[in-house]
C-alpha cells in the first residue's frame, strides 16, 4: 500500500541530505512515545480510524500525535515518499502504531522527517535501500467538466486549539448515508467496506498519495492544480455483488471523477522504490 510522487521529483528526493544523513548527524524529537494501536473500536470488524495531527505548517506544530498508523505510512512519511514506492513484509501494512512526539521549536518540515527516520531506526531497528521497478501505474487529471475542488480559506484557529489532546479519540459514527462521519483531527475512517477521507488545507501531492494507497498502485499528479484545498471523499470498496440490489455505492476511481472532477487513467512505467532490509515489529521501550 504505498503512495507515489512524479519520478522527477522523487529523484530530486532520494538525492537529498534526507539519504545522505546518519542518525547522529539528524535532529531528533525531544520525548517521543512509540507503542502498537489498539484494537479496532467494536473488534476485528468495527471501526478503523487513522490520524496524523500536528507538525511543522499545522495548527499545533511543536507536537506530533499518529493514531492507528501502519508501518508503511511511517516509513512513506519518514522519507517523503508515498505507499507504493515501499517493498516489505506484508505486516507493514497489517500492523499499526500510536506515535505521540515532542517537536523542538522551528522545526521544518524536512527535518520532521529525518526525525521520523531516526525515530524507526532507533525504535524498530529499520533498515533500507533503493531500487527502480516498473509498476501498472494511474495518471490523474482533470475531468471534462473541470475541478470540484473546495479551494482551502483561511479561519482563525479554534478556541480550545491549545487544549491537550485527549488520550483516546471520538468514538467513530455512521451518517444516514451509511459511511463513517469524522469528527476533527481525524484523516480517514473505514469500516464494512465504505471509507471517507476528509482533510483541510492541502494540496494535491496529499491526495494523490491517498488514492494511490487504495489502489495499490502508483498515482502520478497530471492535473497542473497547484493550490491548498479542503478535501472530502467517501467510496466504497465492497464488491457489487456482495449485497445484491443493495446500494454499495461509487469505487474510488468513479468517486474521484464525480466528488471531485478527477480522472484516473491507468498506465505503466518505471517507480523508484524503497526496499525494506530489516524492521522490527515489536518498537523498543519508551
Amino acid at each position: 500500500m504505498l503512495r507515489t510522487i512524479p519520478i522527477t521529483a522523487l529523484a530530486a528526493l532520494l538525492c537529498c541530505g534526507a539519504w545522505a544523513q546518519t542518525a547522529a548527524d539528524s535532529p531528533a524529537f525531544e520525548v517521543a512515545s512509540v507503542k502498537p494501536s489498539p484494537p479496532p473500536e467494536g473488534g476485528p470488524n468495527g471501526f478503523f480510524r487513522v490520524a496524523m495531527d500536528g507538525g511543522p505548517g499545522t495548527q499545533d506544530p511543536t507536537r506530533i500525535d499518529y493514531r492507528n498508523v501502519s508501518m508503511s505510512i511511517l516509513v512513506s512519511k519518514a522519507y517523503g515518499l508515498n505507499y507504493w514506492q515501499l517493498s516489505g513484509p506484508d505486516w507493514i501494512n497489517i500492523e499499526n502504531y500510536d506515535i505521540a512526539a515532542k517537536v523542538p521549536p522551528g522545526t521544518t518540515k524536512e527535518q520532521l522527517k529525518l526525525m521520523l527516520q531516526n525515530l524507526l531506526a532507533e525504535r524498530f531497528k529499520l533498515q533500507v535501500h533503493r531500487e527502480t521497478k516498473d509498476f501498472p501505474m494511474y495518471f490523474l487529471t482533470v475531468g471534462k467538466g473541470g475541478p470540484k475542488l473546495k479551494p482551502h480559506v483561511d479561519m482563525p484557529p479554534p478556541v480550545d486549539a491549545d487544549k491537550p489532546m485527549p488520550d483516546s479519540p471520538s468514538p467513530i459514527k455512521m451518517g444516514p448515508d451509511g459511511y463513517p462521519i469524522l469528527p476533527p483531527g481525524t484523516t480517514m475512517a473505514s469500516t464494512r467496506g465504505r471509507a471517507r477521507i476528509r482533510i483541510d488545507n492541502q494540496n494535491l501531492a496529499w491526495l494523490v498519495g491517498q488514492i494511490s494507497g487504495q489502489l495499490h498502485a502508483p498515482v502520478q499528479d497530471d492535473t497542473g492544480l497547484k493550490g491548498q484545498y479542503d478535501i472530502s471523499l467517501y467510496w466504497s470498496s465492497q464488491p457489487l455483488s456482495a449485497q445484491p440490489g443493495a446500494d454499495t455505492g461509487p469505487d474510488l476511481i468513479a468517486a474521484v471523477q464525480e466528488q471531485l472532477g478527477l480522472k484516473l487513467e491507468k498506465k505503466k512505467g518505471p517507480v523508484e522504490i524503497l526496499v525494506i532490509d530489516h524492521v522490527e515489529k515489536v518498537p523498543t521501550g519508551n
